[in-house]
């Protein structure tokens, strides 16, 4: 019998990952035993794949997409893994399987599971999932001062060990709204530089203002209320910068609310890049609402306060592998939507990072127990993060933080009816924009 011949192709560049307390052969060891615990262990930003014989596993982190296809050749299957559907499809084209790959066929790693994929050929056997990630085997009062000290705590471990990956002669910036999430991690950067005896002058805070977007004058109150006016850099942008259709390629997507939002940090990121051709590393807030389940329920018809109480992580993995409404091409929750921050910034040239991606932070916000906390009602619930937040920055940097009502980030960097005005288009329509890309 003719052997058959398997390969993986990997094209993730492995200069992007940042895994803090091993040597990457170690990880991707771990990735390749699949145990729940050495995964966990690997502390840092990853999307690593390894494969020994017929099987191949892959793991990653929230903060960064993980893709794959499966293309079939004569002489057996190739595993193709990527960060971005273009970079598959390019390799497909490039070795002649064009013909085989449509987006929809790519695969989405889920983030915080080793899949694990047997390359036998046909028929293909389903992708099996373990997960790496549960929830903290510390018990969590339900004491809001006590979680808000363990939160920022928690949060301010990882920003030291991001720091400490930075050279020193190194700019750092913080994409900041204002809000309470960008602000605490402005404030815990701050702090940590600090306590490191890292140079402060290093850091920026960058805002993003479009006509009269809201959100520059609630960062200048933000900061100057701590006293700390002097680091805020305004970015004006104008209704030319706002590229919808762009995007959508960039992020390969077409979730509304998500190409909105990738649009705005298209426009700020490239604003940073004119005023700044070398900067590279870029800290952000994204994950806080999704850890501490602050969106509006009433947006979502398939929501209720018991449904989002009940699944600690269902703003950041969806309904779940396994579950009906999970999307194999493209995960669920802030598993699936990252890639409006992660792909604008590399896009741009930037190394981002969010604290509150990370599983130590994550692990520690599912075990909240917002049942006893809320008890489910809606209005404690809105209420919770910004308490829980200011209590944890105050514990931790004795900086008594402003907390302003919530705001999308595309509704502050804009004046919403603005953006309404100028972001125009729906799912359906961006459906068809990302679609025609590979017509």
């Amino acid at each position: 019998m003719e052997q058959q011949i398997h390969d993986v192709i990997d094209l993730i560049d492995p200069g992007l990952h940042r895994v803090r307390n091993m040597e990457m052969p170690e990880a991707r060891r771990r990735i390749l035993r699949g145990t729940p615990q050495e995964v966990r262990a690997i502390r840092g930003s990853f999307a690593l794949v390894a494969w020994s014989g017929t099987t191949v596993r892959m793991a990653r982190s929230m903060d960064r997409p993980m893709r794959y296809f499966l293309a079939k050749r004569k002489d057996g299957p190739a595993l193709v893994v990527a960060d971005r559907i273009d970079a598959i499809a390019s390799w497909l084209r490039e070795h002649g399987l064009s013909d085989q790959f449509h987006p929809s066929y790519t695969r989405m790693v889920p983030a915080h599971h080793v899949v694990e994929i047997q390359l036998v050929g046909c028929p293909d056997p389903d992708p099996t999932y373990v997960r790496f990630l549960t929830a903290s085997a510390t018990p969590v009062p339900a004491d809001v001062e006590e979680i808000g000290r363990r939160y920022i705590a928690a949060t301010a471990t990882q920003v030291v060990e991001w720091l400490q990956g930075i050279p020193t002669d190194e700019p750092i910036g913080v994409c900041l709204s204002g809000g309470i999430d960008s602000g605490a991690i402005f404030l815990v950067v701050y702090h940590s530089l600090r306590k490191l005896g890292m140079n402060p002058a290093r850091l920026k805070a960058f805002t993003l203002k479009v006509g009269d977007g809201p959100d520059a004058a609630q960062a200048q109150a933000f900061l100057d209320r701590l006293g700390l006016g002097l680091f805020l850099e305004v970015i004006d942008g104008s209704l030319d910068d706002l590229d919808p259709p762009e995007a959508v390629r960039v992020v390969e997507d077409y979730k509304a609310l998500d190409i909105e939002c990738a649009t705005m940090a298209l426009a700020l990121l490239r604003g940073i890049r004119a005023r700044y051709p070398q900067w590279r590393y870029l800290a952000d807030g994204d994950g806080g609402d999704e850890n501490l389940k602050d969106y509006p329920i009433e947006d979502n018809p398939e929501l209720t306060i018991r449904s989002v109480v009940n699944n600690p992580l269902l703003y950041q993995e969806g309904w779940g592998v396994g579950k009906i409404k999970h999307s194999l091409t493209y995960s669920g929750g802030l598993s699936r939507s990252y890639a409006r921050t992660y792909a604008p910034a590399r896009h741009l040239g930037f190394e981002g990072f969010s604290p509150f991606t990370m599983p130590d932070v994550v692990e520690l916000a599912q075990s909240i127990p917002f049942a006893k906390l809320t008890a489910y009602d809606i209005d404690r619930l809105y209420s919770l993060k910004g308490e829980i937040v200011s209590a944890g920055v105050r514990a931790l940097t004795g900086f008594e933080m402003p907390v302003f009502s919530k705001r999308r980030f595309q509704h502050g960097a804009i004046e919403e009816s603005a953006m309404r005005r100028s972001v125009t288009g729906g799912e359906a329509d961006y459906r068809r924009i990302f679609h025609a890309l590979y017509a």
